[in-house]
């Protein structure tokens, strides 16, 4: 069973801190088993978040505030116009934390596909979904503690790409970014990306990777994959 969580589309744009201490929150509850698994479906207000991996010199240049977060992977963006999910699934046993990632990729290129965009493709070396081959259209940064995931993806949908210039995105100096809306030249918002994430998410992720058990285990050791 997996349980989708509207937490703020469009002008109900959830702060960034905000969102993280529902996420925790609700992370808790799965690894306890008060709730069953979930996916957080949202919008952040603009804001810059740090994975572990982040370097001083990819940080914004202008003394731009950061979140440093307990995820994988660099710095990143997220904003207005961009689809952020955070599952939270207790992972099979035994947890491959980079086949969840792989799954989450091929669940985003299917969303793609669905919302008219073709040719998006993974890249060797760098997760995330990519166009051409240079373009990140989505990102991913994870953490699973307790054997339950957090975190997840970011798709650009709709957002402008500003907030990328002041940053070196994912530690990526030679990559641009890329979003839905440009790639069709007609404006795809985040609600109508998340249609299509409640469609392919258990065939292409849930079933692949959840734990049928009902009742938590111990997992003591956290661990971190990037974007």
């Amino acid at each position: 069973m997996i349980d989708f969580v509207d937490t703020g589309l469009s002008a109900n744009s959830v702060p960034y801190l905000s969102g993280l201490e529902q996420q925790r929150a609700l992370h808790a509850a799965v690894v306890e088993g008060r709730a069953p698994d979930s996916v957080m479906l949202l919008e952040h207000e603009s804001v810059y978040t740090a994975g572990k991996r982040t370097a001083p010199h990819e940080r914004p240049t202008d003394g731009t505030p950061v979140v440093d977060v307990d995820r994988g992977g660099k710095i990143t963006w997220h904003g207005p116009g961009q689809l952020v999910g955070y599952p939270i699934l207790r992972l099979a046993e035994p947890i491959d934390v980079v086949g969840y990632v792989r799954r989450l990729e091929g669940m985003l290129i299917a969303v793609l596909d669905d919302v008219g965009v073709t040719g998006a493709e993974r890249v060797p070396g760098r997760s995330g979904v990519w166009m051409r081959g240079t373009d990140k259209i989505a990102a991913i940064g994870i953490r699973v503690a307790s054997g339950v995931t957090m975190h997840g993806f970011a798709l650009n949908c709709s957002n402008s790409f500003e907030a990328y210039d002041r940053i070196i995105a994912c530690g990526l100096s030679d990559a641009g970014v890329t979003s839905v809306s440009r790639e069709l030249g007609r404006t795809v918002t985040p609600a109508e990306a998340a249609v299509a994430v409640r469609a392919r998410f258990e065939e292409h992720v849930y079933a692949h990777v959840a734990s049928s058990a009902s009742t938590p285990e111990s997992h003591p050791t956290p661990s971190g994959v990037l974007a």
